[in-house]
């Protein structure tokens, strides 16, 4: 059993936003309480997060200049001396990563410094679109010399297998969900009020980063051929990005735009709300230009919720959507699929729903997450 503490070194942390920061904040709070130490980046909201944390959060200023090269050059150097003070002030059973690059290398140097394990948490999407040579060799080099890497999905273990990491070094543990926090019956006249809807509009809900491989544009333009066979379906989308006013402009050149509804960002305690409002989550994610989805955090939560989900077929969504049990994986490059796939849950979506729900529940809680992670701190 772990008799002493942890380091994990990872840019993205709790108040930041996205998946990662998440799992990484839920799994370690669990683990053990200020001898774990967390070194990460200063955000807005920070201080106020660390406050009340039971684990040790060190914050660093973590920029990147665009005269520099590497860009992340001061980076790698604030967080490698800042772990290395940690290390030496603390006692420390391990290092943990949040991704390959920079903190993977990082953590190496520190690892190999202090001679402590070194775990890596694999996403996916860095290993199919970094392919700078530079970065790549980088990448591929801290993942061969890393002593586990988690993968959080078939698909990303696979991917790490053709980097050459050897296989007894792979570890398969996906992200989880907040039960209490994402979970059936909650209230939502309200918010279609906002939308100016009655309270039983079939509401086809997506959230995310507003950028292409999420597929949010062929939810658009699969919309005319569901509004057929669904006439009061509706289209809600959460988050920002890139894509925003690509997204508005095709909603009108469809002639769909009286039915999408851009939410942007809504509050955090709002979130799950809206997926009880939903009758369908959809993310029909596909590659673009090697970019693809590691796995989808965002099912788990609709699961949770009781909602089935649709998504696409590419990347590592299979581990988050099971096609048939728990929602409908389609060919997010094909209008046509994604529309048969939207209209098949909204006219039955019960069964899927609650099969998505009992599946998160059994398979993806936070405690369930940290125990497996708690195993390989203890081998």
């Amino acid at each position: 059993m772990r008799k002493t503490g942890l380091l994990v070194i990872t840019e993205l942390f709790l108040p930041t936003k996205g998946g990662t920061a998440v799992w990484f904040d839920e799994v370690y709070r669990r683990l053990g309480g200020e001898d774990i130490h967390i070194v990460t980046a200063e955000v807005p909201g920070s201080e106020e997060h660390d406050r009340n944390h039971p684990n040790t959060v060190h914050r660093l200023r973590l920029e990147r200049y665009p005269w520099l090269k590497p860009e992340s050059l001061a980076m790698y150097g604030k967080l490698f001396f800042k772990s290395v003070q940690v290390a030496w002030a603390y006692p420390i059973a391990a290092v943990h990563v949040g991704r390959v690059l920079p903190e993977g290398l990082v953590g190496w140097a520190v690892a190999r410094l202090f001679r402590k394990p070194l775990l890596i948490y694999a996403h996916g999407e860095e290993i199919t679109t970094w392919r700078q040579p530079a970065k790549f060799k980088a990448m591929a080099f801290t993942y061969r010399h890393a002593d586990r890497v988690i993968a959080n999905s078939r698909f990303t273990r696979n991917e790490l297998r053709k980097l050459g990491v050897a296989e007894e070094k792979i570890v398969s543990i996906s992200p989880g969900v907040d039960l209490e926090r994402f979970r059936p019956g909650l209230p939502t006249e309200d918010l279609f009020r906002r939308l100016r809807l009655n309270s039983d509009t079939p509401l086809i809900l997506s959230v995310g980063r507003l950028s292409r491989r999420k597929g949010f544009d062929q939810v658009i333009r699969a919309l005319p051929s569901v509004l057929a066979q669904v006439p009061e379906v509706r289209y809600a989308l959460i988050g920002i990005g890139e894509d925003e006013s690509y997204l508005k402009r095709l909603a009108e050149e469809t002639g769909v735009a009286e039915r999408v509804h851009f939410l942007g960002h809504v509050p955090m305690e709002e979130l799950p709300r809206w997926y009880n409002a939903c009758r369908v989550f959809a993310m029909p994610n596909r590659e673009i230009d090697g970019d693809n989805e590691g796995f989808g955090m965002v099912y788990l939560e609709a699961g949770a919720c009781g909602k089935p989900s649709l998504a696409g077929n590419a990347g590592g969504t299979g581990d988050a959507v099971r096609d048939g049990v728990t929602g409908r994986r389609v060919d997010g490059e094909s209008v046509e699929e994604v529309a048969e796939g939207l209209i098949a849950l909204l006219k039955c979506p019960a069964e899927l729903g609650e099969t998505a729900y009992q599946s998160v529940r059994r398979e993806h809680a936070w405690s369930r997450v940290a125990k497996k992670t708690r195993a390989l701190s203890d081998d």
